[in-house]
């Protein structure tokens, strides 16, 4: 079974199929060849709010890096070509508590599935 990740933040660039790679605080048990299920909200939904399932994805890459280590082509990758990798950190450290730009963060990269690749059915 696929885990749940929140795109809350990048929804348009998920629906879109722009977004490729995320940044996340903590992630550590995640590995190359597992599937996601991105979803609008995991966590913190309400009584009766449904789960909105986006896409499925599998895991193509992983490392630990420094938030302020982000590149343009991530930028790009990450969904955000306009921003600046100073803007970008800014942006992760406001919506991340206790992230600084020198906090070590999971990078993700990730391929989209379709329903071909997967047994299981996203809504």
């Amino acid at each position: 079974m696929a885990r749940l990740m929140s795109v809350s933040l990048t929804e348009p660039q998920v629906i879109a199929r722009q977004k490729t790679v995320t940044r996340r605080m903590g992630w550590r048990m995640a590995r190359v060849g597992d599937q996601l299920t991105l979803c609008r909200k995991v966590m913190g939904r309400k009584a009766g709010e449904p789960l909105v399932r986006i896409a499925q994805v599998e895991i193509t890459a992983i490392s630990r890096e420094p938030l302020a280590a982000i590149s343009q082509a991530d930028l790009v990758a990450e969904g955000f070509p306009e921003m600046t990798p100073a803007e970008f950190v800014a942006f992760f450290c406001s919506t991340h508590r206790g992230c600084r730009p020198d906090s070590l963060v999971t990078r993700i990269q990730w391929r989209y599935l379709t329903a071909a690749d997967t047994t299981e059915e996203v809504a």
